[in-house]
């Protein structure tokens, strides 16, 4: 059947060819063999001629034939191979050249600045994102040194930490990590803080050190106004505090002192209207008057237990560990969970402010324990350790797993953080599914103790 065109060798076996001609091994052999059959063409020529009686000089003719085809062929060799060396040598430069495009199209292409420079601290590289975030053309900055776009105070202390980095041969780490933001200078004189890391490479002789950093202007002010918003809310939240404070405070002690005496002064003319008529009463009318003694009874206690929920007058007048105790003993007749106490303070005098808030904060946690716990002991704490003041509550009840995130968002644990954080204490949880729950909180004994005064 006829090829129409075709060459007789197969589609596939011309790459395969022309990478044997690229061998330099190759081409020598080929070009020996070549050389060698021309030869011995000349040589069988030359011999048919006039060489057919002279055979010492038809082999002499022979031996210098096949010379000349060594000859060649070690040409042809040396050819072939340094050509190959220049191809091969073009073809790692052009792949260099293509490498060092993608990369420096990588660069410029670049959301972060990027800035390469040399031992001496002089620019190399300064990529278009550089230049919009420190306000200066490529061109300008080029060969300038990298002090020109920090600031003067941190200019010695740079120095000497791209010195140290050099010396320890790792090839990058992130910068900043002893202070928490640096800062750049802008052309325009403007300082603004940055994130940055550094790497190095070596080039040559030397090396060359590159720094990729981002203005974080925004994320600094977005932070701090969140951190001002969190502390006013603080603020305010303490500021309500005493406010509720003083208010339980004011109304605890007109139930106490305005409603409760005048509740027991109708105590006493009930008695005496009672006395009075209890010779020519009739037997239901003294009944009445004996229900009505009974229910004043009652609205008394009621007044007292509201307003010593409120405040308890013995905070302010006895003082804080009275306080604690009979909140304790309250707690045990209102709902048969028995208080185990463990009270260590020495002869620590509360400031007011400390008193409210560390009784508030067992108040808080026995209204948990009440509610949650399940529990039928609770282990009551209160000792003065290394200059600490620490508070802890911790129940046999049920416990929560630490999956579950109630025990973390409560309103009345997050009031506790509260009142902890206004006085720079700390609120530890320590809960497991069945394993009761403890809360320990402490607060350095300067905060919540009495200063003295000097008079």
């Amino acid at each position: 059947m006829p090829l129409h065109g075709k060459t007789p060798f197969a589609s596939g076996s011309s790459p395969r060819i022309a990478a044997l001609v690229r061998r330099p091994a190759f081409v020598g052999v080929l070009a020996f063999a070549v050389a060698l059959a021309l030869a011995l063409e000349i040589w069988r020529w030359s011999a048919a001629l006039s060489l057919r009686d002279a055979p010492l000089r038809e082999n002499s003719l022979l031996i210098a034939c096949i010379a000349a085809a060594c000859l060649f062929a070690i040409a042809a060799f040396l050819i072939a191979r340094a050509r190959g060396a220049s191809n091969a040598t073009n073809e790692a430069r052009n792949l260099s050249s293509a490498n060092e495009a993608r990369l420096m199209g990588i660069i410029r292409s670049s959301m972060e600045a990027i800035i390469t420079v040399d031992e001496r601290q002089n620019i190399v590289i300064f990529n278009p994102m550089a230049e919009h975030v420190f306000g200066c053309s490529a061109a300008e900055a080029l060969g300038a040194s990298l002090s020109r776009f920090i600031p003067e105070r941190f200019r010695a202390m740079h120095a000497r930490h791209v010195e140290q980095f050099g010396v320890t041969g790792v090839s990058e780490r992130q910068m900043g990590r002893q202070q928490r933001v640096l800062f750049g200078l802008r052309s325009n004189g403007e300082e603004f803080p940055i994130e940055a890391s550094i790497s190095q490479v070596r080039d040559g002789d030397g090396k060359l050190y590159t720094v990729m950093l981002r203005d974080i202007t925004e994320r600094v002010k977005a932070e701090n106004a969140q951190r001002k918003s969190r502390e006013e809310l603080r603020e305010l939240s303490a500021n309500l505090q005493n406010v509720r404070e003083e208010e339980k405070t004011r109304i605890a002690r007109e139930l106490h002192d305005d409603l409760g005496q005048q509740l027991t002064a109708l105590k006493m003319d009930l008695s005496s209207v009672e006395q009075a008529l209890e010779t020519t009463a009739e037997p239901e009318l003294l009944r009445q008057l004996r229900g009505m003694r009974r229910l004043i009874d009652v609205t008394v206690a009621s007044v007292r237990r509201i307003a010593a929920d409120l405040r308890p007058v013995m905070l302010d007048d006895l003082g804080l560990i009275p306080a604690i105790d009979w909140l304790a003993n309250d707690f045990t007749n209102r709902y048969g969970i028995d208080v185990e106490r463990d009270i260590e303070v020495g002869d620590m005098h509360f400031a007011p402010a400390g008193a409210t808030t560390l009784f508030r904060i067992v108040q808080e946690a026995l209204t948990n324990v009440a509610r949650h716990a399940e529990a039928t002991v609770v282990e009551l704490t209160v000792r003065i350790e290394a200059g600490a003041c620490v508070v802890q509550v911790a129940d046999n009840g049920r416990g929560a797993a630490a999956s579950t995130p109630s025990a973390e968002k409560s309103f009345g644990l997050l009031g506790i953080r509260e009142r902890a954080y206004m006085l720079g204490g700390t609120v530890e949880i320590h809960t497991s599914d069945g394993q009761g729950f403890a809360l320990v909180v402490a607060f350095p004994a300067t905060a919540v103790q009495q200063q003295e005064t000097q008079t």
